[in-house]
Formats: C-alpha cells, structure tokens, sequence
C-alpha cells in the first residue's frame, strides 16, 4: 500500500489530536500544491535529478472535493464550458434616470391636481354629471392623441414630443388654475390631458435603451414612477391648497414648466430609426391581440377605482380619509412590486408567464372583494389585486414593445395608452350602473368576468412569447 494511504488511513499519534481547522488548512495547502503541480510545464525527464512522488488518488479526491476554509460558504463559480451562465444585474443604461425623473415630475403635477379638480369644479356651479364629464375628457384627450404623438416620435424623435408636451401640461394646468367659467375649465383639462398622452412616448424612449432581457425590469421601474407621482403628488396639492383654490394648478404648472426646461438640457435622444424611411410593414396580429388584452384589463379595475370609495363606505364605514390612506398603501405595494420584484420575476419565469399570472390574481381579487365583508378577507383581496396589477401592467407593455417594429415602437405604446384611457371612459359609468342597478358587490364580480377575457386572450397568443 502507498505510503501516502497509509498516512491518512492511519494517522502518527503526532497527527491525531490536530483541531478541524489544522486539518482543513492542510488539505487546503495540499489542494494549492496539487493545482501548482498539474498547472505547472511538465520537466524533461533528463532534467529531473530524481524520480517524482506521486499523488495518492485518494488524497487527489479528498482534496479536490474540499473547499478553501473561509469562503466554504460562497457559491462556486461555473467552469466557462459549462454552458451555465450566472445572472448578474445590469447597470442602467445611460440617460434612463433622467427619462424616469422627468416621468416622476410629471405624475407628480398630475397628482396635485387630481384630488381636489371635483371640488374646485364645484365653485363655478358643476354638477355632478358636469365633473364626471370633464374628468373623462381628460381620458378621451389622451386617447386621441397617444397614437398621434407615438407616431410623431417615430418620426421626429422622442425627445422633442416629450418636451412638447411638458410645455402642453404647464399651459393646461395654467388654463384651469385661472379659469374664470367653466367651458375654460373644460379647455385646460382637454390640454392636459393631450400633453398627458406623452407617457407612452416616454415608454417607447425606455425601451429604445434597454436590450431586450433588460426592459421588464426598466419599465417596471418606471412603473415605480407613477407611484411616486401619486403618492407625493396630493400631499404637495394639500399643502399648496391652504394658500388658496387656484395655487395647487399654478404649483403644477411651475413644476412642469421647469421640468421641459431640464429635459431640454439633459432628456437624451433614444430613438435610432428617427428621421429614417419608415417602414412598410404593418402591426402584427399578436400587437393587436395584446392591445386587446390591454383594453380588457383595464376596464375593471377603472371600474375598482372608482366605486371602491363607495363599497368602502358601504360595507366597512370606510370615511374620506380612510379611502385616501387605502389607496395611498395600494400605490406604494404596487410600486413596490413593479419596482423591486418584476426584474427577478422576469428573467426567472418571462413575461408572458407574468402576464398571465398576474391577470388571474386581479380576477381572484377581485371575485374575494365582491365578497367581502370582513376586513382579513379586504386586506387579501387588495394584495391579490395589487400583486397581479403590479406583475401585469408592465409585463405586457414589454411584450407589446417586444412585438412591434423598431420604427412603430411609439405608435404601438400610444394605442395601449389609447386602449386604457378608452377602458377609463367606459369603466367608471359602467361600474357605477351596476352598483346602483345590482348591488354593492356587482361591479367587482362582473369585473372578473371581464378579466376572464384578458385572461383567455392572454393564454392563447403568449405561449411563445418571452
């Protein structure tokens, strides 16, 4: 038996009362000289002055298969044959802070003056048919127009439509902050709400700076954007509101003011098929298909958001404020998850699995929210409601840029824009008839049922998609 088996095999008393780590030290020197020898030239036979010792083979295995002391904790590194690769996060591409700035500004401008426009509207004799009007001329604004300006940018650029229509949203906000009737009131919220259609642009900009396997997690990121807005955008209309009505729209028209001013120095151009031939072929049936499913989805939960204040009082006493901190906590979960969770989500399963599984938690939410009667079944029909919101929405604007030509990029963002301002238009009304006509739980049941749509469209065309 070799000499070197004979050693581990029986071990000197010396030897034997060595610590764990003494002995883990030495296999980790013998692994250290075993690699030098097998990395090293291999020497002439006539050089040697004396016969090499060989290895035991037992020794070789036990040391290859032990690991370095202090790092027996960390992951091993594959070999670069292997054919596994490690997932590492990317850095953002240069310029996207600034394009997700620029978004989170403008939320916040509309987030000041959102809240308070029903009431503001009253002051020049408004009835309720009168602010329900004017809110949904906003949406049907935004609906004619995101396909337009998303064409545009396709031709022009991005950049000059965004700061246009950072200029638009100053100017509408002005009109309504000093509105002396109503007809103005009506004009500075359809300008508004046509400068407002710019978002899908600042969508299709993200997208023209990520590579592909980068853009889930950059719009879901983005997505955290609107949360912001919402969230920071009606304490900032709260605090200007004590110096008078019309301060909130002048606050919100400074701050978009200044923000075309920064995105005229620092906003970067993304788009490459700028100012080029555009090109002859059309949207695909899979673009249509998932504006579709975009349509379909949004039309419930505009529905949810705005007969939630009522089932809220109805059901759970829920006051003003109660409904505000609601849906203060929805805003900052979902941004949460757009902003944290759909980038691992995403390289992990894909998007068009995020989709889907997104869409039936919205629809099971939505069926336990019908139902509710306690506050434990409340809370879990909000999270399922806000975890598939927050999984879907961007998932399916990345499946939509995915899908749609390099050149038409903008245009096809600005028709799912058009798509849920549309359900905007529709969903309220509708919502509000069930909930008067059926009863308090009606609009979120029928809601599902809508989704059920979404959810089979989504099922028969994103089974190859990634």
């Amino acid at each position: 038996m070799p000499r070197s088996i004979q050693a581990i095999r029986q071990p000197s008393h010396r030897c034997a009362p060595r610590s764990l780590k003494s002995r883990a030290l030495s296999v980790w020197n013998c692994q250290r000289a075993m690699t030098s020898t097998q990395t090293s030239p291999r020497r002439r036979p006539h050089s040697m002055p004396h016969e090499r010792r060989r290895t035991s083979p037992l020794l070789t295995q036990y040391a290859t298969n032990c690991r370095m002391p202090a790092t027996w904790w960390r992951r091993r590194r594959k070999a670069p044959g292997s054919g596994v690769a490690e997932r590492t996060r990317q850095p953002m591409p240069a310029g996207y802070w600034t394009i997700w700035t620029t978004v989170a500004l403008d939320l916040v401008g509309f987030g000041i003056v959102a809240p308070i426009l029903g009431r503001y509207a009253e002051r020049f004799g408004a009835s309720g048919l009168q602010v329900g009007l004017m809110f949904a001329s906003f949406s049907v604004a935004q609906m004619v127009f995101a396909p337009v300006l998303g064409r545009i940018s396709d031709r022009v650029g991005r950049k000059p439509v965004i700061v246009v229509s950072l200029f638009g949203t100053a100017i509408g906000s002005f009109v309504t902050g000093a509105a002396g009737a109503l007809w103005v009131l009506f004009l500075g919220r359809i300008i508004d709400g046509a400068s407002g259609a710019s978002i899908a642009v600042a969508q299709s900009a993200v997208v023209d700076l990520g590579k592909q396997d980068q853009r889930a997690r950059m719009l879901g990121l983005l997505g955290m954007a609107f949360g912001v807005g919402f969230v920071v955008g009606p304490a900032l209309g709260g605090l200007a509101a004590l110096g008078g009505p019309h301060v909130p729209f002048f606050v919100a028209s400074g701050l978009a003011a200044a923000n075309a001013i920064a995105a005229v120095v620092r906003l970067p151009e993304t788009s490459t098929t700028a100012r080029q031939p555009r090109s002859s072929s059309r949207r695909g049936r899979k673009v249509n298909h998932f504006i579709v499913i975009g349509f379909f989805s949004a039309l419930p939960f505009a529905g949810f958001e705005a007969t939630f204040s009522l089932f809220g009082g109805a059901r759970f006493d829920l006051t003003e404020g109660s409904t505000a901190a609601v849906f203060f906590a929805i805003g900052v979960a979902m941004s949460l998850v757009q902003g944290v969770l759909i980038g691992p989500l995403t390289q992990r399963f894909g998007s068009a699995t995020l989709l889907r599984v997104g869409l039936v938690l919205v629809a099971s939410g939505l069926v336990v929210l019908g139902g509710a009667s306690v506050w434990v079944v409340l809370a879990l029909a909000l999270t399922l409601i806000v975890i598939g919101s927050g999984m879907s929405n961007p998932s399916l604007t990345t499946l939509v840029a995915n899908s749609a030509p390099a050149d038409q990029r903008g245009e096809v963002l600005g028709f799912q824009q058009s798509a849920g301002a549309l359900a905007r238009v529709i969903g309220p009304p509708l919502a509000g008839l069930s909930f008067d006509q059926v009863g308090i739980g009606a609009p979120y049941s029928l809601g599902a049922v809508v989704f059920l749509v979404a959810i089979v469209a989504s099922w028969g065309l994103t089974t190859s998609s990634r």
